[in-house]
């Protein structure tokens, strides 16, 4: 059995580490509720996003809550402007806010 149990013990070792590694890839990477978003939902906050402003390059996806929000989508228009799309769960739109120095609104 001593066998047996180091090799548990060896298994045990390694997913925690690989776990850890995960945990810390995540950070780095940006993938949780402050940073960049991905996946299936994230492509179709961009869309809708992309709808709300005619079209534009997509500088960001990410979770958010502020005014209601379920995501946040920052744009960069075709005449260079910056906005920051706001939609909710259903990715409607719930604000757009101007993302230049100034801090106004759409």
């Amino acid at each position: 059995m001593p066998g047996k149990t180091r090799k548990t013990i060896a298994s045990v070792a390694v997913l925690a580490t690989l776990g850890l590694g995960g945990a810390t890839y995540v950070q780095a990477s940006g993938r949780d509720d402050e940073g960049t978003a991905s996946g299936p939902a994230a492509k179709s906050a961009t869309a809708a996003a992309l709808k709300v402003t005619g079209g534009g390059e997509v500088n960001a996806v990410e979770r958010d809550s502020e005014k209601g929000a379920t995501w946040e989508v920052e744009i960069t228009k075709r005449d260079g402007s910056t906005v920051d799309v706001r939609l909710g769960a259903k990715y409607e739109t719930v604000a757009v806010d101007s993302d230049s120095e100034d801090g106004g609104e759409e």
